[in-house]
């Protein structure tokens, strides 16, 4: 199927014309989500939002999201939008996120937009998500800093924020937390090392950083050996 895509019936017919159960049965298991996943990969449904006129994209983010390609892919058109488009819709969508990869994929989407506004965005939205009482509302401030902020000029407010949280028991905010950390170990060790060996992390969360530092592949043998030895 070819062509623009002008309205979202559209947008809901190509989905379906591209859904692959194989696919669908095998991206159940890996993301826990209330919504319907119709089984089209995430490139693909890429590939489908590359074909939707830019004159429906604010009329097509009025329209309740339904199946997970569906909040993708309404993600996938915020991030085409200026910035100051992007600041009004940017809560709506962190409202439809129940699962990692929708909550992940908008993150990494946004990250290029971010790094030019980090201040700012920093103040209007991850200040106020990392202070959610929801699982992926933090997990997205989380993501964010990960994929925007890890700089020398805010690893100390990441381990004050990340701090912060220590009382926070979800999985999906444990294992951002984790994966955070372990990128600014890889980027920053020294400092990074200096964080961990005064952290007051969970174990759980502490040995899950441990764990993705030493499955990167840019991390040093002699010192994930090191690293290892910290295990709690």
């Amino acid at each position: 199927m070819q062509g623009k895509i002008r309205s979202y019936g559209d947008l809901r017919e190509r989905l379906m014309f591209y859904a692959d159960e194989t696919y669908q049965e095998f991206a159940k298991k890996g993301i826990l989500t209330e919504r319907p996943i119709l089984g089209v990969k995430i490139p693909q449904v890429r590939e489908i939002v590359n074909l939707v006129s830019r004159e429906t994209y604010l009329n097509f983010l009025n329209i309740e999201p339904v199946a997970f390609e569906e909040v993708l892919a309404r993600g996938m058109i915020i991030v085409r939008l200026s910035y100051a488009e992007i600041l009004d819709w940017f809560d709506s969508q962190v409202s439809y996120f129940d699962d990692w990869a929708s909550c992940d994929t908008f993150c990494s989407g946004l990250s290029r937009i971010v790094k030019k506004h980090r201040e700012e965005f920093l103040e209007l939205k991850i200040e106020k998500l990392l202070g959610s009482d929801g699982e992926f509302t933090v997990r997205t401030g989380l993501v964010l800093l990960k994929a925007a902020y890890v700089e020398p000029d805010y690893l100390a407010l990441i381990f004050d924020r990340v701090e912060e949280l220590i009382e926070r028991e979800e999985y999906y905010i444990r294992t951002a937390i984790a994966w955070l950390i372990a990128e600014c170990f890889i980027k920053y060790p020294k400092v990074t090392l200096g964080y961990l060996k005064v952290s007051k992390l969970p174990k759980w969360t502490f040995n899950k950083t441990i764990s993705k530092i030493c499955d990167s592949y840019r991390v040093d043998e002699e010192v994930k050996d090191l690293v290892r030895k910290m295990r709690r």
